[in-house]
């Protein structure tokens, strides 16, 4: 009787504690954010750092080759995001006319099948621009351009502290969830091969998507095609959602700028085949069986690491499934959970 009475008064305060765990999260995103993106980042680089100390080079100057190689990458990403700028303000006006009136036919047309009703003889963008409340958010721009500077530092700061050893995470886990300290040491490993496999695959497919759908850009005539192979890359992060986002908004800007022609439609089904080809086909077969993770919980935790952590929470939502399936594994009692996350558990029945 008393042991039914513990397990029912641990069940209510988990109940309780979860919410409140999870709210936490969400009001430190601000350091919570930046610690788990510096912990994939520092994953990525700690086969690095062990080549370095087989070498016998110092650790500070091992730390050091990784944030500028960390800062080379970011360097690069200005380069591309200032080229993309330079494309898009070199655009004529009569391009910028065209395209504006295209849209705003697409818009007509779009109020006209859907049955809105707007003030006869108001504006159209000002009548959507109100709706939005744009015009009232200006200041919303600064807000997100300083927290994301203010997140890459922080994030820089706690890669530097993971390489360093100033965290070490085996041991957290050693000490708080795994008690043993072999079976620490082979979940980390487990973790750390898997998490690097996920992360190298991911780079290299949303390259290869971001490369693939510039090119199309590039070949049919499509406008901006390194802003767009840019945002593909970056869409693409967020499993699923990404891909088509990236591609209904290229196809609706090829759509805006050139006529319904049949050029379109193949622009269409190039970019819709580099998706396919990239996230549907190699990305599967290059991830293999560790990440085979059921559609329901790939939507599930978009769902739930976008409402705590919004874009950043969508981005990680993948790796930390995989981190939670494999901490999963390790018990009996959760067990059961990693079998439904699983994405071959209808082919093993």
């Amino acid at each position: 009787m008393m042991m039914d009475r513990l397990k029912t008064t641990n069940a209510l305060l988990l109940i309780i504690a979860l919410p409140i765990f999870f709210y936490v999260l969400k009001i430190l995103s601000f350091i919570f954010i930046p610690l788990l993106l510096s912990m994939f980042i520092a994953l990525l680089f700690l086969p690095l750092m062990r080549w370095f100390q087989n070498k016998k080079w110092p650790k500070s100057l091992s730390i050091l080759s990784v944030i500028l190689l960390i800062v080379g990458g970011i360097k690069i990403g200005g380069e591309l995001i200032k080229l993309s700028s330079r494309e898009i303000l070199s655009a004529d006006a009569d391009f910028l006319s065209k395209a504006t009136n295209k849209l705003l036919e697409l818009i007509l047309m779009a109020e006209g099948f859907l049955g809105i009703e707007r003030v006869e003889g108001s504006n159209v963008w000002l009548h959507y621009i109100n709706d939005l409340h744009l015009l009232n958010d200006v200041g919303t721009t600064f807000n997100f351009i300083s927290n994301a500077l203010s997140t890459m530092l922080m994030t820089i700061f706690f890669v530097v502290l993971l390489l360093a050893e100033s965290i070490n995470f085996q041991k957290l886990l050693n000490t708080t969830i795994i008690k043993h300290n072999y079976s620490s040491i082979k979940i980390f490993a487990k973790i750390e091969k898997d998490l690097i496999k996920f992360i190298v695959v991911k780079l290299l497919v949303s390259a290869g998507t971001g490369i693939g759908i510039g090119l199309a850009c590039h070949f049919f005539g499509v406008s901006f095609p390194i802003f767009w192979g840019l945002f593909a890359f970056v869409i693409n992060f967020i499993q699923m959602i990404g891909s088509f986002v990236s591609v209904i908004t290229t196809s609706l800007f090829a759509l805006i700028e050139h006529d319904a022609t049949g050029m379109v439609l193949f622009f269409v089904l190039t970019i819709t085949a580099v998706q396919v080809l990239f996230g549907g086909i190699l990305e599967p077969i290059f991830m293999g069986k560790s990440f085979s993770i059921n559609i329901v919980t790939i939507l599930v935790m978009l769902m739930f690491w976008g409402y705590i952590w919004g874009i950043p929470g969508m981005i990680m939502s993948i790796p930390i499934t995989v981190f939670l399936k494999i901490m999963f594994e390790q018990f009996k009692s959760t067990r059961m959970i990693a079998t439904l996350m699983d994405g071959n558990t209808a082919g093993k029945r």
